[in-house]
């Protein structure tokens, strides 16, 4: 039988460096309402959850989860860790797949590329297509994460670092060096990025309002509709 695969999305609207973006508007759409409309075409996962904040500002997200159709998890702000175990462990997941709130142009068939990549492996592990790992040529922001339940549980009870429990990748993989925290404790892989997709100058996040007026160029570009990757690649390589 095959592991059970939950896509837990993390988003907050206490957002440091663009507060509330989680809720700033795409076209019809919130960046929110895309990740999920765009995650939800997804086929090899058995669940998708929208992890957020147990605090009264972030009940906003709830609504935008309501109207997707996608299952909420309220938890720690600050300990995002906890909220990614808490989460995997109430949908009983077997694999855990993370998604930040900061990438607005998910693609499913990338997610699920990772998914069946990871429940292939025959050991656990981390394995990601989320940004380049392992010289991989992925661009930055339409794949996800996926890591065992197992080690998910082994870093949230002993990893105490603040930072740790704020960036769950940095108990597994540190994506500026390149480096594993512990190869054979938690190998890394990645799937085989397809040729059309290489580029990994390219960075599809929204972290300051710099980065929200491209995207929002863009969906003005294309109108309400949700755009498909190689569109997005193809505007993005003209601008």
């Amino acid at each position: 039988m095959k592991k059970k695969v939950v896509l837990i999305i993390q988003a907050r609207m206490g957002s440091t460096r663009l507060p509330g973006k989680s809720m700033m508007f795409l076209g019809n759409k919130t960046i929110v309402g895309r990740i999920l409309e765009r995650v939800k075409q997804c086929k090899k996962l058995n669940d998708i959850v929208l992890a957020i904040p147990d605090s009264s500002e972030n009940d906003i997200l709830v609504q935008e989860a309501n109207q997707e159709g996608i299952k909420i998890f309220r938890g720690n702000e600050q300990d995002c860790l906890d909220r990614y175990y808490r989460a995997a462990l109430q949908f009983g997941a077997e694999i855990v797949g993370r998604l930040p709130a900061d990438n607005p142009v998910p693609d499913a068939v990338e997610i699920d590329r990772v998914a069946e990549h990871h429940r292939n492996l025959s050991a656990r592990g981390f394995s990601t297509n989320l940004a380049e790992a392992l010289k991989s040529g992925y661009p930055d922001g339409l794949g996800a994460e996926m890591f065992d339940f197992a080690l998910l549980k082994e870093v949230w009870e002993k990893n105490k670092e603040p930072e740790k429990r704020e960036h769950v990748h940095l108990n597994f993989f540190d994506y500026k060096t390149g480096n594993p925290v512990d190869s054979k404790w938690c190998p890394i892989t990645t799937p085989e990025c397809p040729e059309y997709l290489r580029d990994t100058k390219l960075t599809l996040d929204i972290n300051t309002p710099d980065d929200f007026d491209k995207f929002k160029k863009m969906f003005d570009h294309f109108g309400n509709h949700n755009p498909s990757t190689s569109d997005i690649l193809n505007w993005f390589k003209v601008k």
